[in-house]
């Protein structure tokens, strides 16, 4: 029997929406960063290590909102959360409610490979952590702080209409909302692939939301048979059309990464329309190899990497599929 070797192929994200221009510079290189130690990691040992390192590699820059740099709640606490599943198997493994854990996608791979569960949140995880002796770390910075507060002012000077809806203070204030949230997808030269996905989650969330990172099929998605993908943006859209699964779904029907990705943002388009909250971005490998990156949003930070590069490649901006709401914007 001969053995195909796949080439293989990383791709990362470190967020979708609109980035600020103090954080643009940064963002790319951090998103450069992460693929390069994912396809360093993916050459040696795999696609769902590789996955595992660049989303610990983007959780330990304070550029990316997720573990170190983190958005605040409402109350101006932290809530992290993540996820990481392998498309050889089909196991993954996902926790959230995280106030202080240094690398949340390392404890959700924790809980694939040594419990019996795939979703653990709150005590049952700081449990899991203080078993294998994760370590810690307050994420928590400046930036994020300042983001917080000046968004609080706006508040409590009844300049914003906040409650019950989030919808008009997200459009009015579209600057002071992060819909960052970082990933990896990837193939290795045995055709497996793994996702991983990690974020703070939407800044003044209100205290115990629950965002699509952790949630397998919502934030992402593996499977051999189809390929890997890994959402960014407002989570409650992932939820609603479950995005990551149908780009693989898609994929499997037959469509390449890129078909699949920019067809999802167009149902995104077409069914949550008018407001600034159907703002997403879309990565994806699939099992021949190629890749996919499309988004809604004004930007999307993404990099990625082949074997024939010697650097990797990172933009701002992919295929962007602009709705009409993008448009009147």
């Amino acid at each position: 029997m001969c053995l195909v070797l796949h080439k293989p192929v990383i791709v990362v994200h470190g967020g979708a929406g609109e980035w600020q221009p103090e954080r643009r510079k940064s963002g790319i290189a951090g998103v450069k960063t992460a693929a390069k130690v994912g396809f360093d990691v993916l050459t040696k040992s795999g696609a769902l290590d590789a996955v595992e390192a660049a989303v610990m590699s983007m959780e330990d820059d304070p550029v990316f909102n997720a573990g170190l740099g983190s958005t605040l709640t409402l109350d101006g606490s932290i809530e992290m959360e993540a996820s990481i599943m392998d498309g050889e198997s089909l196991d993954a493994g996902a926790a959230s409610l995280l106030e202080d854990i240094r690398n949340p996608v390392h404890l959700a791979r924790i809980i694939m490979e040594n419990t019996d569960h795939i979703y653990i949140v709150g005590h049952g995880a700081e449990k899991l952590a203080r078993l294998f002796k994760l370590e810690r770390r307050n994420p928590r910075t400046e930036l994020r702080v300042k983001y917080w507060k000046t968004l609080k002012d706006k508040l409590k000077k009844g300049e914003v209409d906040y409650m019950p809806k989030t919808y008009k203070l997200i459009k009015e204030n579209p600057k002071l909302f992060q819909f960052d949230t970082v990933g990896a997808v990837a193939l290795d030269t045995k055709g497996n692939v793994a996702a991983a996905t990690s974020s703070g989650g939407v800044g003044l969330k209100f205290p115990g939301r629950i965002g699509d990172t952790p949630l397998i099929g919502l934030g992402n998605y593996a499977d051999n048979e189809s390929g890997a993908c890994s959402a960014t943006g407002m989570g409650e859209i992932a939820m609603r059309l479950v995005l990551a699964k149908a780009v693989c779904d898609k994929i499997h029907l037959g469509s390449s990464a890129q078909e699949a990705t920019e067809s999802l943002i167009k149902l995104v388009n077409r069914r949550i329309r008018g407001t600034i909250k159907n703002s997403m971005g879309l990565i994806a490998v699939d099992k021949k190899g190629g890749m996919g990156v499309a988004h809604n949003s004004k930007n999307i930070c993404y990099a990625y990497m082949r074997p024939e590069m010697d650097a990797p490649f990172g933009a701002l901006k992919a295929k962007r599929i602009k709705s009409r709401s993008n448009v009147r914007q």
